[in-house]
């Protein structure tokens, strides 16, 4: 049998693991300061779904509120789904996270659809006794 020792112990996913949930509870929920929060403070967002990054808190902050309002003003509730996460150590301070990100979007009483399917890179890094993603890179399956 392989083992892969990367240098990430159960206690360690299980810190990724929290991030994750929590990013996509809030930008989900509308919680969009809390969301740009759990970015450093000049972390940055890159995606090729947007015209260009968004870097540090405030304009995080703005682009969860408008990906909320979007899909409150479309009268659908939208979903991240974050699978098959896979966690790298860099070095004590650092992780690299890579993983698939669905967006389902649901019509309020109606179907449900998969309005993106993503691969997302991230470098996350110690603040404090927490983690906060530094950079995310999203790549989309249908690019």
């Amino acid at each position: 049998m392989t083992r892969i020792d990367n240098g990430v112990d159960a206690a360690l996913l299980a810190q990724v693991h929290q991030l994750y949930g929590l990013q996509s509870h809030l930008i989900d929920g509308g919680s969009a300061r809390a969301w740009a929060e759990t970015f450093t403070p000049d972390g940055e967002f890159c995606s090729p779904s947007y015209p260009a990054p968004v870097s540090g808190t405030d304009n995080l902050e703005a682009f969860a509120g408008r990906f909320y309002s979007g899909a409150h003003d479309a009268d659908e509730v939208h979903r991240h789904v974050v699978t098959n996460v896979a966690v790298d150590r860099i070095d004590d301070d650092t992780l690299r996270v890579r993983a698939y990100l669905q967006i389902v979007a649901t019509a309020r009483a109606g179907d449900s659809r998969l309005v993106r399917f993503t691969t997302i890179d991230d470098r996350i890094v110690r603040h404090g006794d927490t983690w906060l993603v530094d950079r995310r890179t999203v790549a989309r399956d249908d690019a």
